[in-house]
């Protein structure tokens, strides 16, 4: 098990990808879905799968349980999804902290979070200057509410302008 301490952030612009490393593509589908607690099955590179228990403790921090699994199964287990996301997922490092920068695809095409893994809940890492506005403990940012079904508008965008003032 490993306490998972995060802070979210809308972004801004592209400034970042200049810094980027290390890029995945990642398909995650969501099998069960409660307030506080997910079951999500993760593709990673089309190569490799995992399956994760995350239960929520505060509304930055979440106890994780995280397994190797056949990737053949996790493939089966998608037909079984509550909802699924895709997105590809970029390293920048800033001032001594990771950033994991994710550029969703599919139905939410133009969405781009970041977030940074902290030590502490009360860790407050400088930020770049393409992080925007934060949005860690708005539910309707998270994965989980992302692949279940967000407001699309008529162009087939995901509308999220309350709560995310940029989306490419």
């Amino acid at each position: 098990m490993t306490a998972e301490i995060e802070r979210k952030f809308h972004v801004l612009d592209d400034r970042w990808r200049k810094h980027a490393s290390k890029v995945c593509e990642l398909q995650q589908a969501y099998i069960v879905s409660t307030k506080n607690r997910v079951v999500r099955v993760r593709l990673i590179n089309a190569a490799q799968a995992t399956l994760t228990v995350k239960i929520r403790t505060s509304p930055a921090q979440r106890e994780e349980y995280e397994y190797s699994i056949p990737y053949a199964d996790a493939v089966d287990m998608f037909e079984h999804a509550l909802g699924t996301i895709e997105k590809t997922r970029y390293e920048v490092d800033y001032k001594g902290h990771r950033w994991e920068i994710d550029v969703y695809a599919g139905a939410h095409n133009g969405l781009v979070v970041a977030e940074v893994e902290l030590r502490r809940a009360g860790d407050d890492p400088p930020q770049p200057v393409w992080v925007g506005p934060e949005i860690t403990g708005n539910r309707l940012c998270s994965n989980r509410v992302l692949a279940m079904g967000a407001r699309r508008l008529e162009s087939g965008r995901v509308d999220l302008s309350p709560v995310v003032p940029f989306v490419k």
